[in-house]
């Protein structure tokens, strides 16, 4: 395995580091020695990474390569959007204040050189940057407003650009950094791929429990991959692996978006992918998407603020009210009567321009059926809660927060809710899905489409157990062949 440093021109770098190759962009891009070495990593220190510069070519032709380069191309195309830069790092605003807080000034720069500042009380806000923009050199700009810090803009920097006082520490720093090897974690020789499974040990109702977490890491290890349980800080880690399943709760403004966001960029094959995540996290987008497709759904009306009282004047009671990135049952209120709806309508279109007023179908359960790659991987009902009129009832504890429930066979279930599922689905995309359905005597009805569905050991993998598993391990490991053929 090679590490490059590479840049313009070799008296820009002064310093040997043992295990690291320094070339020029010219000989990475033009020569033969690298154009089909294989697991090389590559980190760009070019003078300049506009579009169609040497730097940029470095990391647009490593990634053709199947190198890892630093930073990658989707964070060079990623930092010209300062707006988006804001949103990935959104999650450091309380690293941002509490490390800044001290300062006096309105207005602070931070240079970080692999990960580190000069001065060394800056280096954990200095490393948190790093591992979301993965780059050996970087500058953040921060501005105190309203009384709080905020990150006003983070962008990629060249040796030129770094103050000549500073070069011993980048020397210092990148030796410390290449030293400790942090990217070359030993991976088992037998499994031609690496997985990323995403978790969050600290999350109250995931979509997969403890047991069903071991049991996709031993089917993965079983299909062909190497896995890695990874959490939200682990973000900087994305171009290590081939593929990324996402087993947290996932949501639009959230970490898990931008994760799936980061990996399709870094052409990993992601479960659940950006467009499924988006689609199925908005109710507004489905129910429209139902009814242009002619899906059979419950009467949905999507209104706004000032459509409310005629909605509230034309729909029958009890109704439901959803807000339209609800999940888990959260966001989704039963409504009797006009008072009731105007209140709590109001309350919800302070958090959305636009929510949905749905027709409500009291049933004794509703269906899920789990698709992947638009095949059926499995059918259950999940009856309603102890006294409540969903499945789960969050005011609950214990086993009351819970109904009960039971698995088919998939040829058990109705014709009509597996067709039905799948069609609903396929309209989505081809991911791993969860779509829940109502059947009233003959109809059956689209309540909708879940991506991150729940996978739980002894429910959703009753019948099939161990085969479940497999089955979903095995899209990956198929959709990473495809991808490498065609690279090839």
């Amino acid at each position: 395995m090679a590490n490059l440093i590479v840049v313009n021109n070799l008296k820009d770098w002064q310093l040997e580091i043992p295990g690291i190759d320094v070339v020029t962009a010219r000989d990475y891009l033009l020569g033969s020695d690298y154009i089909n070495s294989k697991g090389t990593k590559v980190f760009n220190i070019c003078r300049s990474y506009r579009y169609q510069s040497m730097g940029y070519y470095v990391s647009l032709l490593a990634s053709a390569r199947g190198h890892r380069a630093f930073p990658g191309i989707s964070i060079i195309q990623e930092m010209k959007s300062p707006n988006l830069v804001r949103i990935i790092a959104e999650d450091l605003d309380e690293d941002v204040e509490r490390t800044l807080a001290p300062l006096k000034s309105n207005e602070f720069v931070l240079s970080i050189y692999f990960g580190k500042n000069p001065a060394r009380r800056y280096d954990e806000l200095g490393q948190r940057i790093f591992k979301l923009f993965l780059a050996p050199l970087l500058r953040a700009s921060f501005a105190r407003r309203d009384g709080r810090w905020r990150i006003q803009r983070i962008q990629l920097i060249s040796l030129k650009d770094v103050p000549e006082e500073h070069f011993p520490s980048i020397f210092e720093f990148a030796q410390g950094y290449f030293s400790r090897s942090i990217y070359s974690k030993r991976r088992r020789r037998h499994a031609p791929y690496d997985m990323a499974i995403l978790v969050n040990p600290g999350e109250i109702e995931p979509p997969s429990n403890e047991k069903a977490i071991k049991q996709f890491v031993k089917s993965a290890e079983k299909t062909g991959f190497n896995v890695d349980l990874i959490d939200k800080e682990d973000y900087h880690r994305i171009p290590e692996f081939n593929a990324l399943f996402i087993r947290e709760t996932t949501s639009v403004n959230h970490h898990t978006f931008r994760f799936a966001q980061r990996a399709q960029a870094e052409g990993l094959v992601v479960i659940d992918d950006p467009e499924s995540i988006l689609r199925c996290s908005n109710k507004v987008y489905l129910a429209e998407l139902m009814s242009h497709n002619n899906i059979p759904t419950p009467r949905t009306t999507v209104f706004g603020r000032e459509g409310m009282e005629k909605v509230a004047e034309t729909m029958e009671y009890p109704l439901i009210l959803k807000e339209p990135d609800s999940a888990y049952s959260k966001g989704v209120k039963k409504v009797g009567d006009n008072k009731e709806f105007l209140r709590t309508a109001s309350a919800l279109l302070e958090k959305s321009d636009l929510i949905i007023a749905q027709e409500y179908m009291p049933t004794e359960f509703d269906w899920r059926v789990g698709i992947i790659d638009r095949e059926i991987l499995f059918v259950c009902r999940y009856y309603m809660a102890a006294d409540h009129w969903q499945i789960m009832n969050w005011e609950a504890t214990g086993s009351r927060r819970y109904g009960k429930w039971d698995s088919l066979h998939i040829h058990e279930a109705p014709s009509q809710v597996v067709k039905t599922a799948l069609r609903a689905a396929n309209l989505v995309g081809d991911g791993l899905y969860g779509v829940d359905l109502k059947t009233i005597g003959r109809r059956c009805y689209v309540i909708e489409v879940n991506d991150n569905p729940n996978v739980e050991t002894g429910i959703e993998d009753r019948i099939s157990r161990d085969e479940l598993y497999n089955k979903i391990m095995q899209v990956f490991f198929e959709r990473i062949k495809k991808k490498m053929a065609w690279r090839s």
